[in-house]
């Protein structure tokens, strides 16, 4: 596809899947630290199981940068056991911790008050934070407009044969930014639907028949080659 065409079809999806799915009222979370300890722990983690352990943190009174600064690591861990890695993500919930209060005496409103730029890199600095990670902390805790790349978003755009040449984390999300408003509710809800697509439809194994992006739903017939959007690329 060239430009314009890829603009387009970035640009047709998000009504197609907010029409079919509705908003997702993401990131389901009620303060900015909750936001953050979850991008932390939801890393090769289920959404559910990551619920399970920010709820074990809300009982034992520990979701707060503070009170895990203060925390032996091997109580955080057991904490946070449901969502894996639990030792791992230990160790970086303190490390984030230690950040945020050696460097911002844990003042969130002081972290966001950084532009994007400025916010990726210290946050990139920090152990444990990704490029995925930082910038879910960005978007979702931060309200401000980065799109998030995922596997699920990856896999999507290469199904749809959007993704560009080169299919680096940086070259997809300028695939996004490029071609969308720099608006952080669409991206914060384009992002979510995708995960929603993938989760249901757009599986491992696609069912393409269901895909609300197949010219061919109502006819039950498979999407074709060259149909657009879904090419039947099945990686």
């Amino acid at each position: 596809m060239d430009e314009k065409e890829v603009k387009r079809a970035l640009l047709n999806i998000y009504p197609r899947l907010f029409s079919e799915y509705g908003p997702q009222h993401w990131w389901p979370a009620r303060t900015r630290f909750e936001v953050i300890t979850g991008a932390i722990l939801t890393q090769s983690a289920a959404w559910t199981n990551v619920e399970k352990a920010i709820e074990n943190l809300k009982q034992a009174g520990a979701l707060s940068p503070g009170t895990i600064r203060r925390m032996s690591q091997d109580k955080l861990a057991m904490l946070i056991h449901p969502c894996g890695y639990y030792n791992t993500k230990a160790r970086k919930l303190k490390a984030f911790a230690g950040w945020l209060g050696e460097q911002y005496s844990d003042d969130l409103d002081r972290l966001f008050a950084q532009d994007i730029e400025e916010l990726r890199r210290q946050l990139l600095n920090v152990y444990g934070i990704g490029e995925e990670t930082a910038d879910s902390i960005i978007l979702y805790a931060g309200n401000k407009p980065i799109f998030v790349i995922d596997a699920y978003t990856r896999r999507i755009v290469n199904r749809l044969g959007l993704a560009p040449n080169i299919n680096s984390y940086t070259a997809l999300q300028r695939l996004f930014m490029a071609n969308l408003p720099a608006d952080t509710t669409l991206f914060n809800e384009y992002h979510a639907l995708l995960v929603r697509l993938a989760k249901e439809v757009c599986r491992t194994s696609p069912l393409c028949r269901q895909c609300c992006l197949n010219p061919g739903r109502r006819t039950g017939s498979e999407p074709s080659e060259g149909n657009f959007p879904c090419r039947k690329i099945h990686k």
